[in-house]
This record gives C-alpha cells, sequence and structure tokens, in this order.
C-alpha cells in the first residue's frame, strides 16, 4: 500500500468533490420539481394522467441509469438536425447537460413513488378535519397533505439522495470530471488503482455520512413529539464529530 500517494492524490480527488455536489444538488432540486406533478398524477383519478405517470416511472426505474446517460449523451447525436433546427443542439452536445439531464430523469421517477406512497399514507382523518373547516382541494394538499407527506417521505428520500450522490460517479463515463473521473485520469498515469479508489470511497463516505446527519437532524426538527433532549443532543453530537 502506497501512502505516500494517497496522501498525494487526496487534494486532488478532493477538489473535485464540488462538481460531484453541483451534479447531485442540481439534479435532485429538478427532479423533485418534476416529482411532485408525477406524483399527483399517479394518485389522481384521471386514468389517463395515472397511466403516463405510472409509464413513465415503470421505464425509468426498468433501466439502467447508465444506459439513459448513453442515449441521451450519444444518441442524442442522431438527432442533430431535429435539434439544430429546434435550437437545443447547443444543450445536448454539452456533457454537463446530459449529465443533470439523466441525473435529474431517473431522481424524478425514484422521488415519485416516495412522494405518492407518503401522499397515500396521509391519515384520512386529517383530510376529513380540513373538509370539515371548508378547505378546499388546494388548500388541503398545501396545508395539510402536503406537508405531513413531506415528513412521511424525509426517511426514505434521504436514501434517495445518498444514492444520487453515489449515481454521479456514472457521469465520469461521458467525460465529465468529478471524483470518480478524476480517480480514473489518477489510475491512467500511476497504475495503483487501490490506494486511488480507496480514498475515493472515503471522500463518498463522508460526504453521504453528513447527508445522513442532516436528514435525520431535519427529521427531528420536523417531529418534535419523536425526538427528545437525549435524541437532539446525541444526534448534534454525533453530527459535529
Amino acid at each position: 500500500m502506497d501512502f505516500d500517494l494517497m496522501r498525494e492524490v487526496f487534494p486532488k480527488l478532493l477538489a473535485a468533490v464540488p462538481t460531484t455536489l453541483a451534479l447531485a444538488s442540481i439534479s435532485l432540486c429538478l427532479g423533485f420539481a418534476l416529482a411532485v406533478p408525477l406524483a399527483l398524477m399517479r394518485v389522481s383519478k384521471s386514468r389517463l394522467l395515472s397511466v403516463f405517470g405510472y409509464g413513465y416511472v415503470y421505464v425509468i426505474r426498468s433501466t439502467p441509469l447508465l444506459v439513459q446517460m448513453f442515449l441521451i449523451y450519444y444518441g442524442s447525436g442522431q438527432f442533430r438536425a431535429f435539434f439544430e433546427q429546434v435550437g437545443l443542439w447547443t444543450l445536448f452536445r454539452d456533457a454537463w447537460f446530459c449529465a443533470i439531464l439523466a441525473l435529474t430523469l431517473s431522481t424524478a421517477a425514484y422521488s415519485t413513488e416516495i412522494i405518492r406512497g407518503a401522499i397515500q399514507a396521509v391519515p384520512l382523518g386529517q383530510i376529513e378535519a380540513a373538509r370539515a373547516v371548508g378547505m378546499s382541494g388546494v388548500l388541503q394538499f398545501r396545508r395539510i397533505v402536503f406537508p405531513i407527506a413531506m415528513r412521511l417521505a424525509l426517511p426514505a428520500y434521504g436514501n434517495e439522495i445518498i444514492l444520487m450522490v453515489k449515481s454521479t460517479s456514472l457521469v465520469s463515463t461521458i467525460t465529465i470530471l468529478e471524483v470518480t473521473g478524476v480517480a480514473k485520469q489518477i489510475i491512467s498515469n500511476t497504475y495503483r488503482p487501490v490506494e486511488v479508489f480507496i480514498i475515493a470511497g472515503v471522500i463518498y463516505l463522508s460526504i453521504n455520512f453528513i447527508v445522513s446527519r442532516s436528514v435525520m437532524l431535519i427529521e427531528l426538527w420536523l417531529n418534535p413529539h419523536r425526538r427528545s433532549d437525549r435524541d437532539v443532543t446525541g444526534a448534534l453530537a454525533a453530527a459535529a464529530h
């Protein structure tokens, strides 16, 4: 084990962390914005909307993210004339756009099912109480259903955030140099994959540790009836370390 090499590559891999975080955060934000209306389609009484939402989720979740990324990045070149005609080729020829599009579509499908399950898990009594005081359907959703659903969905959505951070490693296959991409570049020069990937793994582990602890703290904050002073103190201490 070459510890000198590990010390040398650590700052190089650490410098690529902002790229990884940018890919994950942008994709998660766009994916969540897409997942909410898709989840509403899934629970809609309209068969057309429900089928459309189900079809999207089924197709995206049933195919590998890497295949989707390749189809978007490499496959879009076969439709260059069309994209140039509608003024979108400047986007589809950019690896960043293709990576974020693929990650967004993927996380939107998984987040749709998380949100759908949370909406359907909202206690019926809460909805009936909202109706009893004269709330409209939109007001019920905004003030009652959606806030409760987000609390219920948070643990599962925390897992989705972690999965997305790890999924960003796939964008190295389409020329983007995030943590894994830089690691591959270093390995091609040093021929020492074990040392380099150990450091990359530690970086991913550290990021996801922070994410998991942050989600836990948010969950405790949103659910005061589930926490005690000991729970909060223990969570803060764990996050500090």
